[in-house]
């Protein structure tokens, strides 16, 4: 017998009563089954007399029988009423009840699942992200490979390449070697001074402000300048704060190119040696590279959409899961990064919003793929793991590694059900197309 309440919006309460004769019967049916193959100290096997039996294991029994009863009863309870069960119940004893001499009683409370539906998708408004990839962008990756292959040169001193130019000073694509000292307030601090520190000006290896002060010095001189750090800066004893630096260039290097040659494109990996085939290469690598970043910006932009739209409460147990999850895989990466997880103080705080979020999408995408039939077909996942192999050198190596194992391939599915949700909202929603910058697709952090 049981009765269910509601006591919030997905908080139920199922008061579970069982029979206390027909506990002690499945009990002492347990007993007696125990007893005939019991043994004890001065007495033959299944000969040990009942009240020992009873000491030594109708506790347990007894206990085994309620935990098998109170399943019973809710899960009947539960199914009956209708109640898509959320994480656990918590099982409690009630007291106070007229019952307790005939019944065992227990208050069992739990969450359900929330009852929504994302209804009509055409008022979503989505922003779909394209790019254009053109034979410039191809030309900026080639003299990105030939900046990687630099011969560095000393600036003003003929060489087999030339001296670099009549100007002697510090030019951005230059190796410059310098010395440095910074103080705040008059005081050095942490990682603010180096002797014989050299790096290229213009790749940003440096603060702006470092870069443009060294900008056009030459051999030799020494300049003073103040430098402020921005408040987000990774050090945090001096973000934020100004700095005074004192730099003395000690060597200036030019770079010489290496010509796009056959010798070039063979350093690549390229055994044909043909420039043609070396763009179309690089070609092909960009259109896969963005690709693959658009799909997680388009990706993003619709699970947002849909986020924003849900105006459901979600069961706090399923959340307080993902936030014991999400703290096991930061424990994971602070391991991996050398540190010890157990020094590292992980409030749960940090993990609730996305955890919240992690939740709701959950919920969202199940709702869309159980109402849309978009369960992802045998032939979508061979799609995918064979995508997946492609740019390694044995794809088969790949592709054997992932049918060989249940779990990988539920991670498979589980992307091309994403994949299914997101095209379908895609194709109900009102979308926006705009043209993104190929710079600025590269340089955007996204979660693939």
């Amino acid at each position: 017998m049981a009765t269910v309440e509601t006591l919030d919006k997905l908080e139920r309460r199922i008061t579970i009563n069982i029979p206390r004769d027909e506990v002690k019967t499945e009990v002492d049916k347990r007993l007696k089954a125990r007893a005939r193959t019991a043994k004890a100290p001065g007495f033959r096997p299944g000969k040990v007399p009942m009240k020992m039996i009873e000491a030594q294991f109708g506790h347990d029994i007894t206990t085994s029988v309620l935990e098998q009863k109170i399943h019973e009863v809710f899960s009947t309870s539960a199914s009956a009423n209708n109640l898509r069960v959320a994480g656990y119940p918590r099982i409690e004893i009630k007291t106070g009840s007229e019952l307790l001499e005939t019944h065992y009683a227990f208050n069992a409370t739990f969450e359900v699942y929330p009852e929504f539906s994302m209804g009509d998708l055409s008022a979503l408004a989505i922003e779909k992200v394209k790019v254009d990839i053109d034979e410039s962008e191809v030309d900026n990756t080639i003299n990105v490979l030939r900046k990687g292959r630099a011969e560095f040169h000393a600036r003003g001193v003929q060489g087999k390449y030339g001296d670099g130019g009549s100007d002697i000073s510090a030019h951005n694509g230059d190796m410059v070697t310098i010395n440095f000292n910074g103080t705040i307030d008059g005081v050095e601090f942490e990682g603010g001074k180096s002797e014989g520190y050299a790096f290229v000006l213009g790749d940003g290896q440096m603060l702006p402000a470092f870069e443009t002060a060294v900008l056009g010095m030459r051999v030799g001189e020494e300049k003073k300048f103040p430098l402020t750090f921005p408040a987000d800066y990774h050090g945090k004893d001096v973000a934020g704060k100004t700095a005074e630096f004192t730099v003395s260039v000690s060597q200036i290097e030019w770079p010489h190119l290496p010509e796009v040659d056959a010798e070039f494109v063979k350093s690549l990996g390229l055994a044909s040696g043909e420039v043609s085939d070396m763009r179309a290469e690089i070609r092909d690598s960009l259109v896969r590279e963005s690709e693959t970043r658009l799909k997680a910006i388009n990706k993003q932009n619709v699970l947002d959409a849909l986020n924003k739209a849900a105006t459901f409460d979600v069961p706090k147990a399923l959340v307080d899961q993902e936030v014991n999850q999400l703290i096991e895989m930061a424990k994971t990466s602070i391991a991996q990064m050398g540190r010890d997880p157990l020094n590292s103080k992980l409030p749960v705080e940090l993990f609730t919003e996305q955890a919240e979020r992690r939740v709701r999408l959950g919920l969202i995408l199940g709702d869309l793929v159980e109402a849309n039939q978009l369960k992802a077909t045998p032939e979508q996942i061979r799609a995918q793991v064979e995508a997946l192999a492609k740019s390694y050198q044995d794809p088969q190596m790949v592709i054997n590694y992932y049918y060989g194992d249940k779990n990988r391939m539920a991670e498979v599915e589980s992307m091309v059900l994403e994949d299914n949700v997101v095209n379908h909202v895609l194709d109900k929603a009102s979308v926006t197309d705009k043209t993104m910058p190929f710079e600025e697709l590269m340089a955007r952090r996204v979660n693939a």
